[in-house]
């Protein structure tokens, strides 16, 4: 829904979007790695486009090939921004030997190396989803090598 004086508001009172998880304690690995990866949004609309979405890293270039038509809606750039990299960081878990999901103290979930590097996937989607920048598959290729 695009309400033009919410964003203004949303802008002026720092209002969060994004993604937190809360909770106390430790998080079960594959729950965790599940809820994350599905990234609902994101795949209706890869699925729209014809972009078969397979938690593949050529999948990522795909998603780099889509028109961003969401663009034109304010309300749902960071909502596909966070999918995206939820997707960015499924991807990366489920194809980089040693890397995992670990939700940091705010809540944030974010990708953890094997070299113990985090990675801010659900940031990086972001700026993917209003900017195109950076790529997602230039990220992939970026943590894969680390």
């Amino acid at each position: 829904m695009n309400i033009p004086f919410l964003d203004g508001w949303r802008r002026r009172h720092g209002a969060a979007r994004g993604v937190a998880l809360l909770g106390t304690g430790e998080w079960d690995p594959e729950g965790l790695a599940a809820l994350l990866s599905e990234c609902e949004l994101l795949r209706a609309h890869a699925q729209s486009a014809g972009v078969a979405l397979d938690d593949s890293p050529e999948s990522l270039e795909g998603l780099d090939q889509l028109q961003p038509r969401w663009r034109e809606d304010p309300e749902l750039v960071p909502w596909l921004g966070n999918d995206a990299g939820l997707y960015l960081g499924t991807v990366v878990v489920r194809t980089v030997a040693g890397a995992g999901w670990r939700v940091r103290s705010d809540g944030q979930p974010v990708v953890l190396l094997a070299n113990g590097r985090e990675a801010d996937v659900v940031g990086a989607g972001r700026e993917w989803a209003a900017d195109g920048a950076p790529e997602l598959s230039q990220l992939y290729a970026e943590l894969a090598e680390i």
